[in-house]
């Protein structure tokens, strides 16, 4: 048997288990502020919605998992390697961190790329509905890719073609402008290390874990349904942050 094939059979053996946990646990619905990294950026945050809410695009058993062991063990990971690596979480910014992040260990590096970049993506998702940005944003991306819909497709096309395991961003860059980007594994646009450097706006994870469980190894019809539960209003506001920080 194949390292993959082995792989994944031990992810569903663990997913079985958690469907029976699930099936007895209350589902979470606190909601969690925009500036949750403030309340502390090195700990996970409480799930910003029930892990069914995401449904049927993302299901509950898959958030489940993704929330409460992938990006926990991120968590914990990189509480380890802040100890590890005498690092004063009161007085550096997990942002400052992730800029420098090449003077670090890869563990640093693997887990607070996993730690900022899961935070980050629970945000940028909501139950409701997706409606295409408006304002300034729109404006923006109109003028970088010609049109939304233009936009839609090199996003998709970063997520489609990253190989193996990474993310896919939609970026500000320093001088202003916007920029579609993947990135591998872990890596962010933040970090000193990555291709294409910015503030990031847009986040999708392609893991397998990410969408394995209902779309198999179909990454396009992930992809293709994940824009239906993208929160532009969450974005939108991201991008006026950084652009007021120019």
């Amino acid at each position: 048997m194949s390292n993959s094939n082995q792989n994944r059979r031990q992810f569903l053996t663990k997913t079985g288990k958690a469907g029976i946990a699930l099936a007895t646990m209350p589902l979470i619905s606190k909601i969690v502020p925009n500036n949750a990294f403030s309340v502390s950026e090195y700990q996970q945050q409480v799930l910003p919605y029930a892990y069914n809410a995401l449904e049927p695009y993302i299901d509950a058993l898959t958030m489940e998992i993704h929330y409460s062991k992938h990006a926990s063990t991120y968590a914990k990971n990189l509480a380890d390697a802040c100890v590890a690596e005498k690092i004063d979480t009161t007085n550096t910014s997990l942002v400052a961190l992730l800029k420098t992040v090449s003077k670090y260990s890869p563990k640093m590096r693997n887990n607070a790329g996993g730690h900022y970049n899961h935070e980050l993506f629970w945000q940028l998702m909501k139950p409701s509905p997706s409606v295409a940005p408006t304002g300034v944003l729109a404006d923006a991306i109109t003028k970088t890719f010609g049109s939304f819909t233009d936009f839609q497709k090199a996003f998709s096309e970063a997520a489609k073609t990253r190989f193996g395991s990474g993310w896919a961003w939609l970026l500000i860059k320093k001088d202003g402008s916007l920029a579609v980007s993947s990135t591998p594994n872990q890596d962010n646009p933040l970090m000193d290390v990555a291709e294409v450097q910015g503030t990031p706006l847009l986040g999708l994870d392609v893991w397998e874990h990410a969408y394995y469980l209902k779309y198999q190894n179909k990454r396009p019809d992930y992809i293709n349904s994940w824009w239906n539960i993208v929160n532009w209003e969450f974005v939108q506001k991201r991008y006026a942050e950084a652009l007021s920080n120019k």
